[in-house]
């Protein structure tokens, strides 16, 4: 059953709603700017504000350890949010997306060589964010965090063109792409406030754990049906992208003829049509069963590693926070 997204929102919101105004405070401050398209596109960009689910996650993961947050704890959500604000703008123009959160993306509204300006400029916010703690490891942990996605989205680029059906490469793919920046998240608010390398550990492996959950609910999203057009968007499939519930159906029946089919896609030769078949055949093979079923070990192995925490308010909005990854409609 998927969650009702404020009511969730707003408990692993509660221990840290004071906090959460501060990162905003501060996030914001970094959104001005006298350049007159620069701060159109800045303004814009603060209007589309989203869930918010990585400063969430590093103020809860330093309250977890320390029971409280400091200054640092602040900027170091704020690195992580415009780190992922910047990846978003340049990932449109990647993958020349023309909208984002239902709206025109900065690459569609303003150009390519805007958006990658504009995209490098967030990137500098975030660096300067992270100054502000003087923590070199929370510079060494946000390189990583980048070099990581990008290593991520050229695995999937390669992938496409890639012959072989494999689920471990699936994974490789998200455990850069989607799982390392909420691990750094999870590790570098931990780091903000104790030097226990111990608990800095346990909640990188605790981001990693919720970031695959993350993805590989976006990925049963694309077999889900679109209510404006009556059947699954098949957006990864039409970019020549398989993802886990595919992946499954095709390894668990061996079946030649969709393994031809998927092939097809990967090629970017394949019509709406086929997409749809393979899209039926995988639902029908038990793809979506599977994939829910690993992301649901996953989220249990997300709680397992909090069990040796006392029991707290930060603990449960930590546990409603994989409830809620895992449960989301969007």
């Amino acid at each position: 059953m998927f969650f009702k997204k404020m009511d969730a929102l707003q408990q692993i919101r509660k221990p840290i709603e004071a906090e959460m105004d501060k990162y905003k405070q501060v996030f914001d401050s970094y959104l001005v700017h006298s350049n007159p398209i620069l701060q159109e596109v800045l303004a814009t960009i603060a209007s589309r504000r989203g869930k918010m689910m990585r400063p969430m996650l590093t103020l809860l993961a330093a309250k977890l350890i320390a029971g409280e947050v400091n200054e640092h704890s602040i900027y170091t959500a704020a690195t992580f949010e415009f780190f992922h604000t910047a990846s978003l703008v340049h990932d449109d123009v990647v993958d020349e997306s023309g909208e984002r959160r239902g709206q025109k993306s900065v690459n569609n509204a303003y150009g390519n060589q805007v958006a990658v300006l504009v995209g490098d400029f967030i990137l500098a916010n975030a660096l300067r964010c992270a100054a502000k703690t003087g923590s070199s490891a929370l510079i060494e942990t946000v390189s990583v965090a980048a070099q990581n996605l990008a290593c991520g989205e050229l695995l999937q680029f390669n992938n496409v063109k890639n012959q072989a059906v494999d689920e471990a490469v699936y994974f490789d793919i998200i455990r850069n792409k989607t799982a390392a920046l909420f691990s750094a998240c999870a590790e570098a608010g931990a780091m903000s406030v104790s030097s226990d390398e111990m608990a800095q550990k346990t909640l990188h492996d605790f981001g990693e754990y919720v970031g695959i959950c993350f993805q590989i609910r976006d990925d049963i999203f694309d077999y889900h049906h679109d209510s404006a057009i009556g059947k699954p968007t098949a957006n990864d499939m039409k970019e020549g992208k398989l993802t886990l519930p595919v992946i499954h159906a095709l390894l668990a029946t061996d079946n030649q003829e969709m393994f031809a089919l998927a092939q097809k896609v990967k090629n970017l030769e394949a019509s709406q049509d086929e997409i749809d078949v393979l899209v039926d055949f995988t639902k029908e093979n038990g793809g979506i069963e599977y994939a829910v079923q690993v992301m649901n070990d996953y989220a249990q192995k997300a709680k397992d590693l909090l069990a040796s925490f006392p029991a707290s308010d930060v603990k449960q909005a930590l546990f409603t926070y994989v409830d809620y990854v895992v449960g989301r409609s969007i």
